[in-house]
């Protein structure tokens, strides 16, 4: 797990490189490397977070051993042992999964994407061909950023704070925040929260020449799984899911650091923490970490304990209090360099921050079974789709468009998934692949990032994905309950009260919070929302009767105010970086 980093055109300095890798130095603070191409043309930089191959030989940028091919590479192929048998006529000068990576794009080109059980974002220098070639996984669990300058000069980077210090203006993008101020979306297209600054989506891949830069889409969950349902039995489907969520978790402890896992007291979690067990028996003594906030009513480590119960797995709560929240909002703001997921995900760094504390440098969670076996509460709504993003758990609108002035809301740019199935639960799970997902990612790359730490998602293996999507409604619902077939696996391995328990959506009390003790604190944001960085683009007049009705109690979500506090942290983030560079 890493940062990267790479330019390639003319125009450019050295001081550009370094100013990129030192704003990523948080993403890899166990080693720095660069790489000047001899024509000037280009050049790498990364930031090392040692997990594999803790050797100097697994540093980057890393080269083939004719120099022409060079390296630098964010997060992990996990089937790295396997490829390298197969590519054993490679000269390997290190155990690392980035050697392998750069011995398959050397045999197979990008065709090796194919190959790839992993989280990556990397690109390639081709010093013959002149071309930088870069990717991102199936996914997005590992992101990528890129701004073209001047139409001649490819800036690529881990996160959008490196091509900040690389020059790119940091002026915000208004439709985007139209887009998600009215309709709630954010990380669906390529467009980011700054002018100039594109996302590489997910599954995508690009080339760059100085006949300029060309991206396409390498990999489709649709085209993946195609449109007939699987019509083996039950029993075939469920022993072939099984071998491939044991061969998941497997795959993702390969690593030369500690690695732990992060719990709640879910479905998921237990089936993550069953595996664990599974795979290391009953005496393992990784390391468990969950969050809690002092309040019953979202507390879940009642159900880790029960989960935790009879096993020597040490359990670290982490706890997040209102009193940590105004700093801690302010330092995830920073590192995200976009609007983030309110207090769940401000709880969710306390865990990070702790695990990395406590010598946990990987951490393991069970993100991707509600996409994958229709697990939210909207997927068994007949209710037609609406146009702002739908919200778990609620039934309120999470978006007030209504209290954006009119001339900035006409920004709004519409947006809808494919449907490329002919069922409507299948199009709508697949919807999730491309909002909810690349959402959560984004989140928890960063959180996890900021503190040095690697998250793996086992869940997220494509071929699980692939296999649940060819599964039809009545594996995945029944008697109005979600994931139905995966209770059933579940079964033979865990507590049946663990498997029966429901659907928990709100995990944390920010709803209470804000109307209670962070009421003054959120009252000054909305307020600097609205007559600075917003006022041109909230109506003052609604944004302060809607703020008065939540606080009465009228609303049964928070997600709208949670955006207009992410304004004003973004005003505040800005202020505070123009004074570090003063």
């Amino acid at each position: 797990m890493c940062g990267i980093v790479a330019i390639a055109g003319q125009g450019w300095r050295r001081e550009h490189l370094d100013a990129m890798v030192q704003a990523q130095h948080h993403r890899g603070p166990d080693g720095t490397g660069w790489h000047m191409s001899p024509s000037g043309t280009a050049g790498l930089g990364h930031n090392r977070l040692s997990i594999i191959d803790l050797s100097t030989a697994g540093s980057q940028p890393m080269s083939t051993p004719d120099g022409r091919l060079w390296l630098t590479f964010n997060g992990e192929i996990y089937n790295y042992l396997e490829l390298r048998e197969a590519l054993s006529d490679y000269p390997f000068r290190s155990r690392s999964d980035s050697e392998v990576l750069l011995a398959a794009y050397q045999k197979w080109g990008p065709a090796c994407l194919d190959r790839l059980v992993g989280m990556f974002a990397f690109a390639v220098w081709d010093e013959h061909e002149q071309s930088l070639f870069g990717a991102r996984d199936r996914f997005g669990v590992k992101p990528l950023y890129y701004s073209v300058v001047d139409g001649s000069r490819l800036l690529v980077a881990s996160e959008i704070k490196a091509l900040h210090a690389a020059g790119v203006a940091p002026v915000e993008d208004a439709a985007t925040w139209a887009t998600y101020l009215a309709l709630g979306y954010l990380d669906v297209s390529a467009r980011t929260f700054w002018q100039g600054v594109e996302s590489l989506l997910p599954g995508h891949a690009f080339v760059w020449r100085e006949t300029g830069l060309k991206i396409w889409r390498w990999y489709d969950l649709f085209d993946a799984v195609g449109e007939p349902f699987d019509s083996r039995s039950d029993g075939e489907v469920s022993d072939e899911y099984l071998q491939l969520l044991r061969e998941s978790v497997r795959l993702r402890f390969r690593a030369d650091v500690p690695v732990g896992i992060n719990l709640s007291g879910g479905l998921d979690s237990s089936i993550l923490l069953a595996l664990v067990r599974e795979l290391h028996g009953p005496d393992s003594q990784v390391k468990a970490f969950t969050f809690a906030t002092g309040d019953p009513q979202y507390d879940e480590t009642p159900w880790v304990a029960d989960m935790l119960a009879q096993t020597h797995h040490p359990l670290t709560v982490c706890t997040l209090s209102p009193a940590d929240v105004p700093a801690l909002a302010e330092q995830v703001h920073a590192a995200e360099d976009e609007p983030f997921g309110g207090v769940p995900t401000l709880a969710y760094a306390r865990v990070f921050e702790r695990a990395r504390q406590e010598g946990a440098i990987v951490l393991l969670d069970g993100q991707g079974m509600d996409e994958q076996w229709a697990g939210y509460d909207y997927y068994r709504s007949e209710a037609p789709e609406g146009a702002s993003m739908p919200l778990q758990g609620s039934a309120d609108p999470p978006v007030r468009p209504d209290c954006l002035t009119p001339e900035f809301r006409a920004l709004a740019i519409p947006w809808s998934a494919a449907a490329p199935f002919g069922d409507r639960l299948r199009n709508r799970q697949y919807r999730d692949t491309c909002t909810k997902i690349p959402r959560a990612l984004r989140f928890n790359d960063r959180i996890s990032m900021r503190a040095s730490t690697e998250l793996r998602e086992p869940f997220l293996d494509h071929r699980l994905f692939e296999l649940a999507f060819r599964q039809g409604a009545d594996r995945k619902i029944a008697n109005g309950t979600g994931k139905w077939l995966l209770r059933q696996i579940a079964a033979s391995h865990l507590p049946g009260r663990i498997v029966e328990a429901p659907k928990r959506p709100l995990q944390t009390p920010q709803r209470e919070w804000l109307r209670g003790p962070l009421h003054g604190w959120a009252t000054a944001l909305i307020d600097e929302a609205v007559h600075g960085p917003g006022a041109a683009w909230l109506d003052a007049a609604a944004v302060g009767a809607e703020w008065t009705r939540f606080c009465q109690g009228h609303s049964d979500n928070s997600f709208y105010v949670w955006q207009w506090i992410g304004l004003a942290l973004m005003a505040r983030t800005q202020t505070a970086t123009a004074r570090a560079s003063a």
